[in-house]
């Protein structure tokens, strides 16, 4: 019998598994391997939110945790592809850098440039100034997964999970499995299968033959590199209360395009594919749970940010095991 069974291979289930691991515990992680946001080919880690320029209270800790974590597979032989490379946040107007000029806390290591200093990035001309983020950078999150996934050993299912408790788990065929603690880690897809609450917003990118900047860039869409060629993409569909797999609508592709055009002054760059998925919010889900077992779930998308760091919190919360 495991001492762990982990439900969901996104980044929250897999870090889970991987730091459990390392932890002398013994994992089987059950993944459906159905819709995982956290696949996206290129993700920002990025602790100034949105056009509002918020925050996270330990956005930096979680954004170092992250880095260590890449550097630690790296050297165990499973690297992934990233860029340390800061993350650029232009603002449009005095009233907005000034805005986010007082929600910067002291600790977060950034400079206001101008424009114009930025001429390899290329940005257009409507821009007032520019954020420096130097600690930030992107990432492949599918790459991550996997590495995590293979990294830590673990049983892997390929599997639907009916229902769960504290120690059971009862797959969509009819199989129980028992392990002395259960954690649901789902995403958009598996908390909709079971019936959770949450917010379920889709959000989509446009793959491109090359990057539209060497460093990411984001200010309503971002742009970013990606292992093969760029991404240009963004969360913006409206949220719905269950998950649905719906198509790239035709209007969101003509207002990614137009975001584009808005950081860079062009619609430039050849198109090469179209990623998209829904992300789960409304909430984190975070610790024991009515029935048991305990949860990691609704980072949003904070995931590649904040799930690590929130995954070792949980591991030390559930230990030691009886």
């Amino acid at each position: 019998m495991p001492d762990l069974i982990v439900i969901g291979g996104g980044i929250a289930g897999s870090s889970l598994s991987y730091l459990a691991a390392r932890a002398g515990l013994r994992v089987t992680l059950i993944d459906a391997a159905q819709a995982r946001a956290s696949d996206v080919p290129s993700a920002l880690l990025n602790p100034v939110r949105g056009q509002g320029g918020r925050v996270e209270a330990r956005a930096l800790e979680g954004l170092r945790y992250t880095w260590a974590l890449l550097a630690a597979l790296e050297e165990a032989g499973y690297p992934v592809p990233h860029g340390r490379s800061g993350v650029l946040r232009p603002v449009p107007d005095p009233a907005t850098q000034a805005k986010w000029s007082a929600r910067l806390p002291a600790g977060l290591p950034h400079r206001w440039r101008e424009p114009q200093e930025l001429s390899e990035v290329g940005l257009g001309p409507a821009w007032h100034a520019v954020l420096e983020l130097p600690e930030g950078g992107w990432l492949d999150g599918a790459a991550l997964c996997r590495a995590l996934r293979a990294a830590s050993g673990a049983l892997t299912l390929r599997a639907q999970v009916a229902r769960w408790d504290a120690r059971t788990v009862t797959l969509a065929g009819g199989e129980l499995l028992e392990a002395r603690r259960v954690v649901f880690c789902g995403g958009s897809w598996g908390s909709s299968r079971a019936g959770l609450p949450g917010v379920h917003r889709r959000g989509s990118l446009l793959r491109l033959a090359r990057p539209l900047s060497p460093v990411p860039v984001s200010f309503g869409a971002y742009a970013a590199p990606a292992r093969a060629g760029g991404v240009l993409g963004a969360t913006f569909e409206a949220p719905t209360d269950t998950y649905r797999d719906d198509p790239l609508p035709l209007h969101s592709l003509a207002w990614l395009l137009d975001k584009q055009a808005a950081l860079f002054g062009h619609h430039g760059g050849e198109l090469t594919g179209v990623w998209t998925a829904s992300r789960l919010g409304g909430g984190l889900r975070f610790g024991p749970q009515t029935d048991g077992s305990y949860a990691l779930s609704g980072l949003g998308s904070k995931g590649f940010l904040l799930g690590p760091l929130l995954a070792s919190e949980l591991l030390r919360l559930m230990l030691p095991f009886e």
